[in-house]
């Protein structure tokens, strides 16, 4: 994997405080944001390695890791073990009969950090590549439906399938799909992290749906029938005679579906709102008044 500078793609000195770090990002953050540049495969790239960069450096331990070691910082804990251990082995055969050589130290701790000597052990320290994170925005009704997407991540095209019912922050693994490993190591993982944009008319909650549909005063007394849109079609409910505002029904299975349960979902829960007539004509009014004088 290709060393990036992080410094360099926020735009700030090695040295720049924390404060100066975050004033950066969120100035190029709001530059590059998806929101603000739609389409844009170059901006949405950009916004990533933005991200990326400053999950490292608001971080001072990470940071901290990150100036020592480079691209490999996630593995600065083995690197200090492996520090640890050539110097356990220098003092271990200091002054013994058949002696170590500077030059075989050397070969050692190279070969603890991935160098191309095997030196004193024989044989290379394998070490995991990086994990890589990105995030994928999509619409509500993008999630409808399982389907499969090309995601481009670090110049590779990797093909997923994304199952029906994903939820909002929710987190996947593609394993094998993050940086290199050193010296035969295994691959990093690949973390995606889902945004999902609602535009639709519904809020949802896990699997459940709720909306709100507009009743008019006289099916609200008389009762009939009505048609509502669900999220993937129109329906036609019976509203009972009486029904008083704000009362809700419950749609069994119209609702969201369940993440990883073929064939399964949840409910969808409609709240009438009675829409009382505006622009009445005098006829109306003497009608309406006729009935509040029987109600009394």
């Amino acid at each position: 994997m290709a060393f990036i500078d992080y410094y360099k793609i926020l735009g700030v000195p090695k040295n720049a405080s924390e404060s100066d770090i975050k004033k950066a990002y969120r100035k190029l953050a709001r530059k590059y944001h998806p929101d603000l540049n739609p389409n844009d495969s170059v901006a949405e790239k950009k916004f990533k390695e933005i991200n990326e960069a400053n999950e490292v450096l608001s971080d001072p331990e990470n940071r901290k890791k990150y100036d020592q070691y480079g691209e490999h910082w996630k593995h600065a804990e083995e690197y200090e073990k492996a520090k640890q251990q050539q110097s356990q082995h220098q003092r271990s055969y200091q002054g013994s009969s058949g002696g170590y050589s500077a030059e075989d130290f050397s070969d050692f701790f190279e070969n603890m950090f991935g160098g191309a000597s095997a030196g004193a052990s024989g044989r290379q320290v394998k070490f995991r590549g990086q994990d890589f994170n990105a995030e994928l925005q999509l619409d509500l009704k993008d999630v409808f439906t399982t389907h499969k997407r090309t995601l481009t991540v670090n110049n590779k095209n990797i093909r997923i399938t994304i199952p029906a019912g994903v939820e909002n922050g929710q987190i996947i693994k593609i394993k094998g799909h993050g940086g290199k490993g050193i010296n035969g190591g295994p691959n990093g993982d690949l973390y995606i992290q889902f945004s999902i944009v609602n535009h639709s008319k519904f809020k949802r909650d896990k699997a459940d749906l709720y909306t709100t549909v507009d009743l008019d005063i006289y099916k609200a007394m008389l009762g009939g029938e009505l048609t509502v849109d669900t999220f993937d079609g129109q329906v036609k409910l019976n509203i009972k005679p009486e029904t008083q505002n704000g009362a809700t029904v419950k749609l069994k299975g119209k609702g969201f579906p369940v993440y990883k349960k073929e064939g399964q979902f949840g409910d969808l829960f409609i709240t009438y709102q009675l829409k009382i007539p505006t622009n009445l004509s005098n006829t109306e009014k003497d009608l309406i008044k006729q009935l509040q004088t029987q109600r009394r």
